[in-house]
């Protein structure tokens, strides 16, 4: 092909990419190399890269950060404002709140520096630099240091994350940690130097009625008119560095944070989003997609559906209970739904059709070239073999690990047994301290005993439906032969006779230790049990899949060779992302069409006082009726509550700044739509949609829900 046929054959591909230009979660640093900013100029941005990303200066990257285990947060104040999703600072608002303080319920407003709340084990993270050690890998994997596989495995590269630290001028510098990370199945690796503060103190929240309105029903739906925001902020010492918490620490002075446009929304706005999403599966074969629907989606599916069914009932009974569980519930639900909608839209989207088309062109593309030649064809053949045993991992993971809280800890057993038959005092002494430590955490403020009972019951014959007898634990055996197959019998000689089940039982066992009542304790044997099943099953699991990754790695660097001079993104994996799109509406069915964005009169409209799902706080729904909205309502006298971009986002992505063409905040992104749950595995571009919180709602009912105008003076708003 001569040059100037090459570039016309350039310009429609990439002319045919923008078209599709929505899909991509793309790395900050490779903006320049692959082309995206240019793209991403072509849809509305008026930045240059540097704005968005400067490994040698200030950008919108040091606005943003990792808030908690899970999510996204962007600084919105020079003092070191955070905010995120109520769903991300669900937790947070839980650990906080008793029946006497319910901030679940009635929602929590800080008045000043002095009531903002510590709140222990809160993290946030910023990025501090990224660095490309593709070459350092590949030179130990050359050198025979390391093999291909083992290159991939954390382990490892926690090992040459550290020494890569050792040589670093980051190294000795205060909160610093670091992460070695594989990308594109391990045919590139990046660094990451992060800085982390761990004195986030809680300021601001809305009662639940506001931050999860619509909760289960209207999760992953559109429309939506969840107020879906809580506020932070970042404590530091004298001199601004990561510190624990401390009285006499002072509010972060950022480098950078986020401007806040008011100006209003229109269908066709340049919109981005850069968060942490967590995972995706855009590279999956055929027969992979099926193994996730049928292995990991439908045991998420009907084991969680038998817990959530039982803790509702308990939840709806008692304050107390609906307190201690309600961010355990949520974080069931969230995904139990997830996975019902994902397997839903997989054949609703074609998926499988689309990944056979896919895997189809890659053949004919391979042909020739013996480095490619028949990988599919290898993945499936493992996969084939796989599948089986990852169900029966699965579903047991789901319901002796996921659902059931309790259990002994029979390694600590098995010391003071070792102790008490070698006479070893010193050895039963700290083995003895560590079972109290123990029962201490089994039975913390969040977990009710009871309520356990009542799963146990539930999930352990719900289990014993999808599996085999010899698919299971033996102590389904000691059900069977002891118990006459009384499922009740049995979870209740372990929730009552166990050494762990209360006090009583644990003080008399420390007062006169024995190996006998060790022996006898059936949650000893109960957890033993399930704990040899499971590692069993995941052991044979991992041996059967041997050789997958290599297959993926050699997959993966194909279809990006094959899909050039089109760029590639790797799937998500928890790390600094940007993707664009923007504001716009969508169609899922034929008659049916969907604005870009609700208003407070759909609260009005969904508002059921019998359901708390869909209650409504009396001071808002007042200032809706009066449309007292202030500032903040759109030039026709609304105001506008959510919104919907064509952004490529996953979980992880919830909380994550959504940024229009001149780097101002105009949302916080939480949510998909229910039509495009298939999104983690294939992108669909004429369906898949952000939901995100308009951020002058956010501001409203800071305003005049909160009271909170001092937070309010804090922020650069243009108007």
């Amino acid at each position: 092909m001569n040059k100037r046929m090459y570039l016309t054959a350039l310009v429609a591909v990439l002319l045919s990419f923008s078209a599709k230009a929505d899909e991509g979660m793309w790395l900050l640093q490779l903006m320049k190399q692959q082309n995206s900013i240019d793209l991403m100029k072509k849809a509305g941005l008026k930045l240059e890269a540097d704005a968005l990303y400067n490994p040698n200066g200030v950008s919108l990257k040091d606005a943003v950060g990792i808030f908690g285990g899970g999510c996204t947060g962007e600084i919105i104040s020079p003092e070191g404002l955070i905010l995120t999703n109520h769903h991300c600072g669900y937790a947070s608002i839980q650990q906080h709140s008793s029946v006497e303080h319910d901030y679940l319920t009635d929602g929590f407003w800080a008045m000043n520096r002095n009531e903002e709340l510590p709140t222990p084990g809160l993290k946030f993270r910023f990025i501090e630099r990224i660095v490309d050690v593709t070459d350092v890998i590949n030179a130990k994997i050359q050198a025979g240091e390391v093999d291909e596989t083992t290159a991939m495995t954390r382990p490892y590269l926690n090992k040459v994350a550290r020494e890569l630290f050792e040589q670093s001028d980051l190294k000795g510098k205060k909160g610093i940690d670091i992460q070695l990370l594989p990308f594109y199945a391990g045919n590139k690796y990046y660094m990451f130097y992060i800085k982390t503060y761990s004195d986030v103190r809680m300021v601001a929240a809305p009662p639940s009625s506001v931050g999860k309105f619509g909760g289960e029903t209207d999760n992953w739906m559109w429309p939506r008119h969840t107020g879906d925001f809580s506020m932070f902020r970042i404590y530091a010492d004298q001199n601004g560095e990561p510190a624990e918490y401390d009285a006499n620490n002072i509010p972060l002075k950022t480098p950078k944070y986020l401007p806040i446009s008011i100006k209003g929304l229109n269908e066709g706005d340049y919109a981005m989003i850069m968060g942490f999403p967590g995972s995706t599966s855009r590279y999956l074969t055929q027969s992979e997609v099926k193994q996730r629907m049928t292995a990991e989606n439908q045991a998420m599916i009907d084991m969680r559906g038998v817990r959530l069914e039982v803790l509702r009932k308990y939840m709806a009974a008692s304050d107390k209970t609906r307190i201690q569980y309600a961010n355990k519930f949520a974080g069931s639900s969230n995904y139990w739904k997830n996975s019902i909608g994902m397997n839903e839209a997989i054949v609703d989207n074609k998926v499988l059709e689309t990944k056979a088309d896919i895997e189809k062109q890659y053949a004919q593309w391979a042909k020739g070239k013996p480095e490619y030649e028949g990988v599919v064809e290898k993945i499936d053949a493992i996969i084939a073999k796989s599948t089986p045993l990852l169900h029966q991992a699965y579903y047991m993971n789901e319901a002796l690990q996921g659902a059931i809280e309790f259990g002994s800890t029979y390694l600590i057993m098995d010391k003071i047994k070792e102790a008490l038959e070698t006479k070893n005092d010193s050895l039963l002494s700290a083995s003895k301290k560590q079972l109290e430590a123990a029962f201490e955490q089994i039975h913390n403020k969040d977990y009710d005993h009871e309520v356990d009972r009542a799963v146990a019951k539930a999930i352990l014959p719900a289990l014993a439906e999808v599996l085999t007898m010899e698919q299971l634990p033996s102590f389904y055996q000691t059900i069977q032969k002891e118990f006459k197959g009384n499922y009740d019998a049995y979870v209740d000689n372990i929730y009552n006779n166990s050494i762990l089940a209360n006090r009583e039982n644990l003080d008399k066992f420390l007062k006169k230790p024995t190996v006998k009542a060790i022996e006898k304790d059936p949650a000893t044997a109960y957890s033993r049990s399930k704990n040899q099943k499971m590692n069993e099953a995941i052991a044979a699991y991992q041996a059967s899949e041997e050789g997958l990754e290599l297959l993926h790695k050699t997959f993966i660097r194909g279809l990006n060779e094959m899909k050039l001079p089109i760029p590639s993104y790797p799937d998500a994996n928890f790390t600094i992302r940007l993707t664009y799109g923007n504001v716009k509406s969508y169609s899922p069915k034929d008659g049916v069409r969907y604005k870009h964005f609700t208003t407070t009169d759909g609260i009005l409209e969904k508002e059921d006082p019998t359901n708390p799902e869909f209650v409504v706080p009396a001071k808002l729904k007042e200032l809706i009726q009066k449309r007292d909205f202030g500032r903040w309502a759109m030039k026709d006298g609304n105001m506008p509550v959510c919104f919907l971009t064509t952004n490529d986002i996953t979980g992880g992505n919830s909380g994550s700044p959504v940024i229009d063409a001149e780097g101002n905040l105009i949302g916080c992104a939480f949510d998909g739509n229910w039509e495009s749950l298939s999104g983690d595995i294939n992108f669909d571009n004429a369906l898949q949609r952000c939901i995100a919180l308009d951020i002058r709602y956010v501001l409203f009912i800071l305003e005049k829900l909160g009271n909170c105008q001092h937070l309010i003076n804090e922020m650069t708003i243009i108007e």
